[in-house]
């Protein structure tokens, strides 16, 4: 392994599993998403601390990882639990192959997507940044997993201007999930609502940077959540949209009054008898 893959590696696992804090308030944001005895998608799992939230909030999770170093680090942290399954692959539009370009010192943004990368690389916050072109990568769709695993509780996506990609993916509507945002990328975001919004009647709330905290007062519907994303957007920096497919579940997980996880019937439900473990 090349010194700046190494050190991309440490700076994520830093990043990600070395900030004081940071489990406790990631418990909270997820719990009302996440029942116990549930089934989560982490997609872009990256470092795995989503992963080790969702475990603790006592969800099975299926952890999409396209870069074999990460992907690597997964199944040693995870691979003696049989409620995770790490699967090597990136998720898109339609199934395939893509070039994966890795950040090799920056791993959190490596990405399939090269529009997105031409448009941020000039970004002021990225001008430290370089990109290489990496390895072919096996694509599949949010579809298929849940052909293969069963229909989620939640879907986690994080993946460095894909999101409207992996959301072409899916043909059903998915209780809840989030997707990131970037500032300088407003019109991404609204497309991924707009795909939220052709597959059932979502309501969105955000949550800026690394806050961990629901930002909206509010759940809003589609048109008043591509109303707000400017005034979000223009706050620079990155966040989550999240979505909630029930107006009425919505409701209660007002910021201030988040409830715990609740079993949802049917959730989390298996396509086959057994909990598969193919990777």
């Amino acid at each position: 392994m090349q010194v700046a893959t190494l050190l991309g590696l440490a700076r994520s696992l830093a990043i990600y599993h070395a900030v004081p804090g940071r489990v406790g308030r990631l418990r909270r944001l997820y719990a009302p998403f996440v029942p116990a005895g549930g089934l989560c998608f982490d997609v872009g799992a990256h470092a795995g601390n989503r992963v080790r939230c969702f475990r603790a909030l006592g969800a099975r999770v299926v952890a999409v990882e396209p870069q074999r170093e990460f992907a690597r680090l997964l199944r040693w942290m995870f691979g003696r639990d049989p409620s995770v399954v790490v699967v090597e692959a990136a998720l898109g539009a339609a199934r395939g192959l893509a070039t994966l370009h890795v950040s090799a010192r920056t791993p959190t943004v490596s990405t399939l997507s090269p529009a997105w990368l031409e448009r941020v690389r000039a970004e002021p916050s990225f001008r430290d940044v370089r990109w290489e072109p990496g390895p072919s990568v096996v694509v599949r769709t949010l579809d298929d997993l849940i052909a293969h695993y069963g229909l989620p509780d939640f879907v986690k996506i994080d993946v460095e201007g894909m999101e409207e990609q992996v959301l072409a993916g899916l043909s059903q509507p998915v209780a809840a999930l989030s997707f990131e945002y970037l500032g300088i990328t407003p019109d991404l975001a609204a497309a991924c609502v707009d795909r939220l919004a052709s597959l059932g009647d979502y309501r969105f709330n955000w949550s800026p940077g690394e806050s961990m905290r629901l930002a909206g007062a509010d759940w809003l519907d589609a048109a008043r959540m591509r109303e707000r994303l400017p005034a979000i957007c223009a706050r620079g920096g990155s966040g989550d949209i999240y979505a909630c497919l029930s107006p009425q579940r919505a409701s209660t997980l007002a910021p201030d009054t988040l409830a715990p996880g609740r079993e949802r019937p049917g959730a989390g439900r298996r396509a086959t008898g057994a909990w598969p473990r193919t990777r």
